[in-house]
């Protein structure tokens, strides 16, 4: 009998069935890939599995099935299938990873209290662990957010900078794909005069929340006209990731106590001539579409869930797939943060 699998980031902890989205990226070297560590010897010391979340004050377990829900409506899906069909980890498919969540969700269904799920998953399921982004399990989180920003329906002195749909002949863009200045050009002007000519769908009037829109993939518009309205991700070209403010780190325009999102606004907002500069190095261009107030979506087009989606390295963890994290969260109490388990 072939066990199911949980895919586990550094030490486990905090069950998250999770999709492969924008909200919190584990970033690792694609070569890392997982190794399967299914020693049980630790197990009842460990913290694996164990969420009283799901049964505490603030219990989520409607959320926990939802996110699990909307990972297999997305196994279901041609874009599923071609993800799985040459994925780099031997031995893990797509159809095991279907059953791996049919089966957890089950356990979430009938097990009454976070130390009887602990248990059922410590008796049925193989652990992977990832090797990290250094081969040693150092995983890197970052916090998901839908900004708000001011926006309009249409081109004006203000609002210039347009937010772009998908083209519709983006499936017959050949490799190499072009890169964001050939675009839009190096002041993020110029996409008029190209391929993305007639994609606009909303303009702003800072051209750096447009990328943050772009590398979010949701975002909050207040519009001119006095409404309010959404967009999601809708496709990007296949340029990697890349960190504009690790570029002005590396060029020494910010210390690495300024490399926070705050802090690089700041560095642009003193030095807008900047933006030139650093924006096209981001050589990843994103499209979005209008969700009209729906939900945040992820890069598999399916809803994000607060506390129970995580964004991957596809090259290292399956999309859609099952993992568990050992980590602290930040929450909310008055005017202060609180890290927690």
């Amino acid at each position: 009998m072939i066990k199911p699998l949980v895919l586990l980031s550094l030490n486990l902890g905090i069950a998250l069935g999770f999709n492969q989205q924008a909200p919190l990226r584990l970033t690792a070297e694609p070569a890392a890939n997982i190794q399967a560590d299914q020693s049980t010897a630790d197990y009842p010391q460990s913290p694996v599995g164990f969420d009283d979340q799901l049964w505490g004050k603030s219990g989520d377990k409607a959320a926990m099935l939802k996110s699990i829900d909307n990972s297999l409506r997305y196994l279901e899906t041609p874009a599923a299938t071609r993800a799985y069909q040459n994925y780099g980890v031997q031995g893990i498919s797509r159809d095991q990873v279907k059953r791996s969540l049919v089966r957890f969700r089950q356990l979430v269904t009938t097990n009454t209290s976070a130390a009887k799920l602990q248990a059922a998953v410590k008796k049925e399921f193989t652990f992977y662990q990832s090797v990290g982004k250094d081969n040693k399990g150092t995983v890197t989180f970052t916090g998901y957010y839908e900004p708000i920003y001011q926006a309009s329906r249409k081109q004006t002195a203000e609002y210039k900078y347009p937010i772009y749909k998908l083209p519709a002949d983006f499936s017959n863009w050949r490799d190499p794909q072009p890169e964001r200045v050939m675009l839009e050009g190096t002041d993020g002007l110029q996409g008029a005069t190209g391929p993305l000519a007639g994609n606009e769908i909303f303009w702003m009037k800072d051209r750096f929340e447009v990328i943050l829109v772009q590398i979010q993939g949701s975002a909050e518009l207040n519009l001119t006209d006095g409404t309010k309205t959404t967009v999601g991700f809708a496709g990007g070209s296949n340029f990697a990731y890349s960190s504009i403010g690790k570029e002005l780190a590396k060029d020494g325009k910010v210390t690495q106590s300024q490399l926070t999102l705050p802090g690089i606004i700041g560095y642009f907002r003193n030095n807008p001539k900047e933006l030139d500069v650093y924006i096209p190095r981001y050589k990843r261009f994103v499209f979005m579409k209008e969700t009209f107030n729906g939900e945040a979506m992820g890069s598999i087009n399916v809803p994000v869930t607060p506390d129970r989606s995580i964004a991957t390295d596809k090259s290292m963890m399956p999309p859609g797939a099952l993992a568990l994290v050992h980590t602290k969260l930040p929450y909310a109490s008055g005017r202060s943060i609180q890290q927690k388990w």
